[in-house]
């Protein structure tokens, strides 16, 4: 089995930081992308930010220059850090990766059960 269990959501106050982590573990070969998305009431669940493998990063445009998002391979875990939120940040944030397991066959697509991160004005 696998798991994604991120932490680090909560309430703060517009212009203040977060830092979310999300860790995978369990029968897992190696990790392609790992991501970061969110998700508001009614809303669809929208790209945050990614990294693959080798560290190449993509972003959505609201948060470019607020949000970092970064990777450690040898935890298999990846972070977000979010700088300067804004009320329209808030959201659940869901990590998600793309990864191979041990016993061969195709990339499977993993998601966590998400943490809400909430903004006041």
């Amino acid at each position: 089995q696998v798991q994604l269990v991120e932490s680090g959501g909560g309430l703060v106050q517009a212009g203040e930081s977060l830092r979310l982590s999300c860790a995978a573990s369990g029968e897992i070969l190696s990790i392609n992308a790992m991501g970061w998305y969110r998700q508001t009431t009614g809303s669809e669940r929208e790209l945050v930010a990614t990294i693959t493998n080798l560290g190449r990063t993509d972003y959505v445009d609201s948060v470019k220059d607020r949000f970092t998002i970064s990777r450690d391979n040898a935890k298999n875990t990846v972070y977000l850090q979010m700088n300067s939120l804004k009320p329209e940040d808030t959201a659940v944030y869901y990590c998600n990766m793309n990864y191979y397991t041990p016993y061969g066959g195709n990339e499977y697509i993993f998601w966590g059960r998400g943490t809400q991160v909430t903004v006041s004005s």
